[in-house]
């Protein structure tokens, strides 16, 4: 359970923002963070960038603040309704990123069934 206050509450609600500084956060929890602050938490940290979760976009992920943060989002098609992609992202030795996105696994029976066909083949990043 996330405490609702301080600072888990604070790592896992705070969202990357266009403005300056820190601000309130509309999720009513966390703050917002501008491109100033990932900066100098980068610098500081000795990061190239930071990477998130827990906030849903649309493409599985999204890079924010000239590439200072990345979010990403591994839950397709949330709550059956978003019609997002997921995404995990890889990184080697040399940092170098690369994205796999998924789309959400069809429907038997149509739109409106509850029956979910779902792959066997086990993704390559399990073996």
């Amino acid at each position: 359970e996330i405490p609702h206050e301080g600072p888990i509450c604070d790592l896992m609600w705070s969202d990357p923002d266009d403005r300056v500084g820190w601000g309130i956060s509309p999720r009513g929890a966390g703050y917002t963070f501008g491109q100033d602050v990932s900066e100098h938490f980068n610098q500081h940290n000795g990061f190239e960038f930071i990477v998130r979760a827990h906030q849903l976009v649309m493409e599985g992920y999204n890079w924010s603040h000239d590439q200072a943060v990345v979010t990403l989002f591994s839950a397709p098609n949330y709550c059956y309704r978003c019609g997002n992609q997921a995404a995990i992202m890889e990184v080697d030795e040399h940092m170098h990123t690369k994205f796999i996105q998924f789309d959400p696994a069809p429907r038997r029976g149509g739109p409106n069934s509850k029956e979910v066909t779902v792959s066997r083949q086990a993704p390559d990043y399990f073996l």
